[in-house]
């Protein structure tokens, strides 16, 4: 009589819960929410008090809108979103809010920030190419780095939903040669960032 196998091996989705809790993945991004909460809450309190007690928000985002055209405004946030992010996304989304075209707008910059990280990711190919720079950088991001390869895809999902740059998710992805096609993949929660903080900010401004 055959020996049946032990069938008391958990299912796939506990090991991978056990490994996270293990290696703080959880942690990080618990950690990372709140520091997310923050800046948003600040930058939307701030908005309201300008709007109400300094200027009118809608002056200056119609002064921007009528005095840049938006092929400049949409080349400076590329610029931003492809080199770590320095620019809040969320002035342009602001923008765009008050452009003739409020919707075409944020799918613009939706668009422009996921090719920006692309564009990081391929960025960060290259810098592995480059062994005195790749050094640089193990020692500069060391810790974003070491947890990309302990957490891969689920650290592009954080930087592509949390207000934190998604350039340097997408650099660190390439320079630990993540997968493109599933880079691709998990990158496209961007969009659904972009739509969650279009409708929080546009009606704020309204």
């Amino acid at each position: 009589m055959k020996n049946k196998r032990p069938t008391n091996r958990k299912p796939k989705w506990k090991l991978l819960h056990q490994y996270y809790s293990y290696t703080g993945f959880y942690s990080f991004v618990g950690k990372s929410l709140l520091k997310a909460a923050i800046p948003i809450l600040v930058f939307i309190a701030a908005l309201i008090c300008v709007h109400f007690f300094v200027i009118d928000i809608n002056d200056i985002l119609a002064y921007v809108t009528d005095n840049f055209p938006p092929l400049g405004v949409l080349s400076v946030f590329f610029a931003s979103e492809s080199i770590l992010g320095l620019i809040p996304p969320e002035i342009f989304i602001a923008w765009a809010g008050k452009s003739a075209h409020p919707e075409w707008y944020l799918a613009a910059i939706a668009t422009l920030s996921y090719c920006g990280g692309i564009l990081s990711y391929f960025m960060g190919r290259g810098i592995a190419s480059i062994p005195s720079v790749f050094v640089y950088l193990e020692v500069k991001m060391a810790k974003h780095i070491k947890n990309m390869r302990k957490w891969g895809g689920f650290l592009i999902i954080v930087g592509a939903l949390l207000p934190v740059p998604f350039s340097i998710s997408s650099m660190a992805a390439g320079i630990i040669k993540f997968p493109f096609g599933s880079y691709l993949l998990f990158g496209l929660l961007r969009f659904l960032r972009f739509f969650l903080y279009g409708v929080a900010i546009f009606g704020a401004l309204n």
